[in-house]
């Protein structure tokens, strides 16, 4: 989320590395000094590698980073914010499908997907790893939906996964932008296993090498040190006043919620939702609430549209500059329009809506390029 080249900019070839050894895929995240940021082509270059092998004979596929203090820090977001300074509505839009459309491939990927998280996994990051099979953590996680901070929202089908979450967890998660350690990753299912960050390389020979075992059990065994303890984590010891504030039906519930506990950490969470864009925490909030009976394509969709306008907002671009450009973490927010309310349905199991363009495709059609983008 630090680079500053626009998101149509082809980037080198080998921001990407894809492979098969022994029957095991890989893709390599290689951007370090954006922190993994994902611009379009990047995007599109995994959904093309995942497109190739839905046919082919793997045994896993391993999502992985050569980065060891970063899985992914989500979409490049300065380059949205350009986009949308230098009036090129149909880069972002390309960005936001193209993503939209890996995030369905992967959860309907007929190869276990198999992410290794070894540090920050924020926003995009989550969406290349929650949809699949198995999340894979180490003592460096460090995950987090933190849009609401930047004037936008928990999107990558986090309006389906997020509601999914025991009790209340998603909607704090979504409005708060709280970041998880590993503890608090296996506490809410958003990591599936531990593998100590020593041995995290080890995991592609490792299911290379046993084949016919369940992978689950492979992952395991990989685990020569204890994971964190579930009852260490920070959420599992405030699980009921967390429940009991976020179960509330409103964001006024909420608040008076928080207010009626009074506690250190009510009080820390309180300061956190007044630090955060007014319009995002509405929208956010209604789209968590829609998302529970929501399918995961109709969230996408609903999503989808939901950045057309809130990318073009003034709490956006505010966000943005606060946070990712200037970073003086001082913005000036404004208040919530009707207009940016998230949509009350979306039609069927496509996500199709009376919007053109609104529809998420099916990965297997081919993704629109934006003009740069083109071969």
């Amino acid at each position: 989320m630090t680079a500053t080249t626009p998101a149509t900019d082809l980037p080198p070839a080998d921001e990407v590395l894809t492979g098969v050894h022994q029957g095991v895929g890989r893709i390599l995240l290689n951007r370090p000094r954006a922190l993994n940021a994902l611009t379009t082509p990047m995007v599109a270059a995994i959904d093309e590698a995942l497109a190739a092998w839905e046919s082919t004979p793997l045994t896993a596929v391993v999502l992985a980073s050569t980065n060891p203090k970063t899985f992914c820090a989500g979409g490049d977001m300065r380059a949205i914010r350009a986009n949308v300074l230098a009036g090129d509505a149909e880069a972002s839009e390309n960005f936001f499908s193209t993503e939209y459309r890996l995030n369905a491939r992967i959860a309907e990927h007929p190869v276990p997907i198999v992410s290794l998280i070894d540090g920050i996994c924020m926003g995009g990051g989550l969406g290349l790893s929650i949809h699949g099979d198995y999340r894979v953590v180490t003592e460096n996680a460090i995950l987090a939906m933190p849009e609401t901070a930047i004037g936008f929202f928990p999107d990558i089908g986090a309006g389906h996964f997020l509601p999914r979450l025991p009790g209340a967890i998603g909607m704090y998660l979504g409005l708060t932008g709280h970041r998880l350690d590993a503890a608090d990753a296996l506490y809410t299912g958003l990591a599936t296993h531990f593998v100590p960050a020593n041995r995290i390389d080890e995991v592609t020979e490792a299911l290379a090498d046993n084949a016919a075992t369940p992978i689950d059990t492979t992952l395991k065994g990989l685990a020569d040190t204890p994971a964190p303890s579930i009852a260490h984590s920070r959420l599992a010891a405030v699980r009921a006043d967390l429940d009991r504030a976020f179960g509330a039906p409103t964001l006024d519930g909420i608040r008076q919620e928080l207010h009626a506990l009074a506690t250190p950490w009510a009080t820390r969470t309180l300061a956190s939702l007044d630090a955060h864009s007014p319009q995002s925490l509405e929208i956010t909030h209604a789209l968590l609430t829609a998302g529970r009976n929501r399918t995961l394509r109709e969230c996408l969709a609903a999503e989808l549209l939901l950045t057309r306008t809130t990318i073009r907002s003034p709490d956006f671009l505010e966000g943005v500059r606060a946070v990712l450009v200037d970073k003086d973490r001082t913005p000036a927010w404004q208040r919530v329009d009707a207009q940016d309310q998230p949509p009350k349905s979306t039609s069927k199991e496509n996500g199709s809506s009376s919007r053109p363009g609104s529809r998420i495709p099916h990965p297997d059609e081919k993704p629109r390029r934006d003009r740069a983008s083109r071969h």
